[in-house]
């Protein structure tokens, strides 16, 4: 992508906005690399919960898979996450490397100080919230904004009995009120199902070890801060 992105609508401006909140869905991942499965849940978040929004959060790193060996570099897997979110309501964005943050709970901090008027919720697979009690201080993160959990095939089966699904309990709310989510105070967790896509990340490095390999456009810009995304 070189230069500015176009997309269907103008740009949101924040530092402007004098509207009513936008209400954003916050998706956080290696995107290593990003595929059809991210486009479709973000799609079906948008429409379910009623989002104007769904941030790509492309993580520098990922502290719980610190040792992997196979991550693409940051700018190609940001890259591959703005070839899927073309023609939708969707930014791609390495915002943490810029912010400086490692962790989801000190992200989610930080996006709510620099842009206090807007709406977040967390969106995560199933598979995200069944081991969602590993993530460092996942009380604190369940109790700073809604988190809407989308079922994704071979995890929701056991996902009701881990630890965090099981101390998350007492605070799921109905699904049919899911578009009122910005009135909820959080803790908050809803379910929300969609025709599972079964494509996996994993399973695209195997299909195509040597998708990295392409280089990324030598000028990609963030399509949420507008700045040229590096290579630290």
């Amino acid at each position: 992508m070189a230069g500015a992105r176009h997309r269907a609508g103008p740009p949101l401006s924040f530092a402007h906005q004098k509207c009513a909140p936008h209400r954003i869905g916050l998706l956080g991942g290696s995107f290593n690399p990003a595929h059809a499965a991210h486009r479709a849940i973000s799609l079906f978040a948008l429409k379910a919960l009623a989002l104007d929004e769904v941030w790509w959060l492309v993580s520098p790193g990922n502290p719980l898979k610190a040792s992997a060996s196979d991550m693409a570099p940051l700018r190609t897997r940001c890259a591959s996450a703005c070839a899927l979110s073309k023609r939708a309501r969707i930014r791609e964005t390495a915002i943490e490397q810029r912010l400086g943050t490692r962790y989801t709970i000190d992200t989610i901090a930080a996006l709510q100080r620099r842009y206090p008027k807007e709406k977040f919720i967390w969106l995560m697979g199933a598979d995200n919230l069944k081991s969602f009690h590993l993530w460092a201080e996942w009380r604190v993160i369940a109790s700073m904004l809604p988190i809407a959990v989308i079922s994704r095939p071979g995890y929701s089966a056991g996902v009701r009995w881990s630890p965090a699904a099981l101390w998350l309990r007492r605070f799921v709310r109905s699904a049919d009120q899911v578009k009122r989510w910005t009135n909820w105070s959080p803790p908050a967790l809803v379910h929300v199902r969609y025709p599972p896509d079964p494509t996996s990340a994993t399973a695209m490095r195997r299909l195509r070890p040597d998708w990295h390999l392409a280089p990324p456009p030598p000028l990609l810009r963030d399509a949420l801060t507008h700045r040229l995304i590096r290579e630290v």
